[in-house]
């Protein structure tokens, strides 16, 4: 059984003490990650047919009930700030459901899916982004949701290890500050350009930006674009540009699903 998630770029969250997750600003993007899902007597995951660990696609699945042969396939890099992992557990997670008929509801995978990226210390919320597409925000009173399908452009260096990241309690106050006064800012509804334009500062308050990502965003600037640097990845991406950075895909406005 295969399955499909969007990747999902966050220019900016802050951490919600009231509930596990944060507020923040994503976009699902139509490159995103497969997912092929067999019965086995034992779990596996494969990357592209080549073995890995992949705790959080385990983890949803030791939840779920079920050992099952996991192939992801991915469309961009894992570990990048793309939110390629949420995209695996959550496309598994629909997957098994439907390989081994549990009857769950697409709610019920949704948490199951975020709580082993929790578990995993992977991610806070991704996969409420890859559930939705289109362009999923919170500012503080619910996850809200504008639909748009526009041209996205990126470039990708590698990773920042998120879980340290997430752990880091001087990081996270100072994303707390900074990304609750961005999410203040934003127009209701926010645009695209809006929430990368107004993240570029919180990134760079964060002291994040390699010396290549910030590269990049001026050479998006240069052509009136505006781009950010992705949480949490060294990664840049950018819109109203064309032909800036070599990746360009589209703002997926739909969710996870069957394939």
């Amino acid at each position: 059984m295969d399955a499909f998630a969007p990747a999902s770029v966050t220019a900016v969250f802050a951490p919600d003490d009231t509930e596990s997750g944060s507020r923040g600003a994503s976009v699902a993007l139509e490159d995103g990650v497969t997912v092929s899902v067999a019965a086995a007597e034992e779990t596996t995951v494969t990357v592209d047919g080549e073995p890995a660990s992949f705790e959080p696609v385990a983890g949803v699945l030791e939840r779920l009930g079920v050992a099952a042969a996991v192939d992801v396939q991915p469309d961009t890099p894992i570990g990048a700030g793309f939110g390629a992992s949420g995209a695996a557990t959550l496309a598994t997670a629909l997957a098994a459901n439907a390989q081994f008929d549990l009857g769950n509801s697409r709610d019920e995978l949704l948490s199951h899916a975020h709580d082993a990226e929790v578990d995993a210390g992977t991610g806070l919320g991704d996969v409420f982004v890859q559930e939705a597409g289109g362009l999923v925000y919170n500012v503080g009173n619910g996850r809200q949701r504008v639909e748009t399908d526009e041209p996205v452009e990126y470039a990708s260096y590698g990773g920042l290890p998120t879980a340290d990241a997430l752990a880091d309690e001087e990081l996270m106050a100072t994303v707390r500050e900074e990304g609750g006064a961005v999410l203040d800012s934003l127009p209701d509804p926010p645009t695209v350009r809006a929430v990368v334009e107004r993240s570029w500062p919180f990134a760079r308050a964060l002291g994040l930006p390699t010396e290549r990502v910030v590269e990049d965003v001026a050479r998006v600037e240069a052509e009136g674009g505006v781009g950010t640097m992705a949480m949490l990845g060294e990664t840049v991406v950018a819109v109203d540009c064309e032909g800036v950075l070599p990746n360009r895909t589209r703002v997926s406005p739909a969710g996870a699903r069957l394939l």
